[in-house]
This record gives C-alpha cells, sequence and structure tokens, in this order.
C-alpha cells in the first residue's frame, strides 16, 4: 500500500481559513451505502436515530503558541533576540516540551520572557525540540498562558493569516473540559448548544472521553510503504462510565459514532486487546489504515483531510479506498471547505 493512494488534487481556494457561523450551519456531507448526499451540520438530526450514541473528545485547547525574547548581557550590554516557542505536551511540573523558534539563539539555563508575569527556562533540547521550565505552575500558569499565548492553528491556516482572539472561540469545542491539547478535535467545532439539544430531544446519546490532540498530528508521512508510518503518541482516557455507555450502547442494537478522529482512535485503542470497549487509560499510537478491524466504531463524522495524510487512510480504512476516493471527488467539485475550520462529512459505512 504506497502513499500515493492517498494522494488527490486539492484546490487551494478550498482550503477554510474561518469557520462558519453559526457553527452549525457548515455544509455536511453524508456518505451512505451508494449514496451521497448533500446537507448542513443542522440537519445532522435527521440523519442520526433515537439510541444512536455520538462519542465526544472534551479535551480543551491550550493557547500553546507564545512569543517572547531572550536576553542576554554581554561586552556591548544587552542584545535580546525574538523567540517563538510552541507547546507540545506537559513533561511534569513546570516543564514542557516545546518547539523554539530559533532554537539556535536560545543556551541552556537561559530565560526566554513571555510576557511580564510569564517565563521560561530552556533546560534541555535534542531532536528540534526544547524542554522549558515555567515560572508558574498551575492555575497561575493557566491564567498567564491564557493572557499571553494564541491559539496554536494549524500550519495551513498559519501560513495564511495569524491567530487572534477571535480563534480563541472557533479554535475550542462548546464542551471542552481537560486542558492538554494543542490542536483542536476539528469535528467537534460544529456543534453548538441548539444542535446538542436538538438531537437530544431526538433520543441521541452522548458520551464524553479524552485524547490530548498533539502536534503531531499534522506532521507528514514521510514513507512510501505506509505500513512503515510511525504513529506518534497521545495521552488518552475513556473512564468507566464512558466505556459502560458504549457498551450497553452497542449490546442494545445501537450505533456508535465519534465526532472526530480523535475520538475514534482512542475507542478502537480502548478496544484493542480484547475487541470488547473497556475502560483505558494511556498513551495511544493506534495507526488506523486500510485492513483495519474497526470494533467500536460504527460510523464517523469528520472534517476533509489533507491529502497524504494519516486521516485519509483512517476514512479510507472506514468506508473502503475506492469509496474515500468518490466522496472526495464530491466534495472537491461541490466546493466544500476542508481541514480544521472547514465543512463536515458523516461517514456510514457497510456493515
Amino acid at each position: 500500500m504506497q502513499l500515493s493512494d492517498f494522494d488527490f488534487d486539492l484546490p487551494e481556494r478550498l482550503i477554510a481559513t474561518r469557520p462558519a457561523s453559526p457553527r452549525s450551519s457548515a455544509r455536511l456531507l453524508v456518505a451512505e451505502g451508494d449514496r451521497i448526499t448533500d446537507a448542513i451540520v443542522r440537519d445532522l438530526v435527521d440523519w442520526l436515530r433515537p439510541g444512536d450514541r455520538l462519542v465526544l473528545n472534551d479535551t480543551k485547547v491550550i493557547p500553546a503558541r507564545l512569543f517572547g525574547e531572550r536576553r542576554r548581557i554581554g561586552e556591548q550590554g544587552e542584545t535580546r533576540a525574538r523567540i517563538e516557542a510552541t507547546l507540545l505536551e506537559p513533561k511534569g511540573g513546570a516543564r514542557w516540551s516545546a518547539l523554539v523558534k530559533p532554537l539556535k539563539k536560545v543556551r541552556d539555563g537561559e530565560v526566554i520572557h513571555f510576557s511580564d508575569v510569564l517565563s521560561a527556562r530552556l533546560v534541555e533540547r535534542g531532536d528540534g525540540q526544547a524542554v522549558l521550565e515555567f515560572d508558574l505552575t498551575g492555575e497561575d500558569f493557566d491564567t498567564a498562558l491564557a493572557e499571553a499565548g494564541a491559539m496554536p492553528l494549524p500550519p495551513y491556516i498559519a501560513a495564511k493569516r495569524a491567530a487572534d482572539e477571535q480563534d480563541k472561540t472557533d479554535y475550542q469545542t462548546v464542551w471542552a473540559k481537560h486542558s492538554g491539547a494543542v490542536a483542536a478535535p476539528t469535528a467537534s467545532l460544529h456543534f453548538d448548544e441548539a444542535l446538542l439539544a436538538a438531537l437530544q430531544a431526538k433520543g441521541v446519546t452522548f458520551t464524553h472521553v479524552t485524547l490530548h490532540v498533539g502536534a503531531g498530528t499534522f506532521l507528514p508521512v514521510k514513507v512510501e510503504d505506509v505500513s512503515q508510518h510511525k504513529m506518534h503518541g497521545e495521552w488518552g482516557r475513556v473512564s468507566p462510565q464512558a466505556a459502560e455507555e458504549i457498551a450497553a450502547t452497542k449490546a442494545a442494537g445501537g450505533r456508535v459514532i465519534p465526532v472526530g478522529t480523535t475520538a475514534l482512535r482512542l475507542i478502537e485503542s480502548a478496544a484493542r486487546d480484547t475487541g470488547q470497549i473497556a475502560p483505558w487509560e494511556g498513551v495511544t499510537d493506534i495507526f488506523i489504515y486500510p485492513g483495519f478491524t474497526f470494533h467500536v466504531a460504527d460510523a464517523l463524522m469528520t472534517n476533509f483531510h489533507l491529502p497524504k495524510s494519516t486521516l485519509m487512510m483512517l476514512v479510507s480504512a472506514l468506508m473502503g479506498q475506492d469509496r474515500i476516493r468518490e466522496i472526495y471527488d464530491h466534495a472537491v467539485a461541490s466546493d466544500y471547505r476542508f481541514f480544521s475550520y472547514g465543512d463536515a462529512s458523516l461517514l456510514i459505512p457497510d456493515r
């Protein structure tokens, strides 16, 4: 199975840089059986059935992109260098792994000042990354980061415009709870309170799980034989209550539908050992590509993904490569908006 098998032509004009407003007004492509239907996200209530369960990732995106400066006293007086840092994952205590640019301008032990109240010392480096030790922890750190940081928009949006205050709302789900992600579970961005209420009234139920989406989600696949690709690890948790709810829906004949590839990867990780959903916590590096056996997910709501990405491989595994090609050809021809702030799809495979 070759990387080129997951390539397609995507006009740049279809890459969304702002989300639809209101959230549920985004377009929704529904692929069920051999049909493709053009709808709107708020129509989701017409496509789901009483007894269906949506699995929602309740991770919360932190404003992980920081801009600061390194100050150094030398023979010529004080020199300063502008430094950008993107937090990747907590390392315990006040330490975070981070991408620091330009890393060569910061020596080990030097301090980067991000605001009047937030600074960090570079304590380790390696593999193009660094470990920063901040001067604040807990709620003090969260407050200072909220003031100083910017949302870590995906590279294909950040290349077109800078993050702003609106992104702190737009790039966060309405049910975000547990801080730790540096990328949003973007299919979930289409939901607002009105849509959730309509779905609940229809008899659709909800289960929350947590997967802290990392920056690795944007890493390209660099091997031509996709089976040789090594996935990045991300921390997640399926609580005993969540596992029980999902198992009850399966037993009752309802459909389990994760909202987003992150929720899907997590619940399939939790069923990896036995084929049955179970409580689970840890780091998952599950790689889903054609040939994968799904144990939990009956369908998937997701956005439209990058060519040659692991997410294209995931939806191809769910729907079949030929079917996904048809779906994406239709999406491009119909001017659906792609990627994190783009439109959505509801993929219901034949089972």
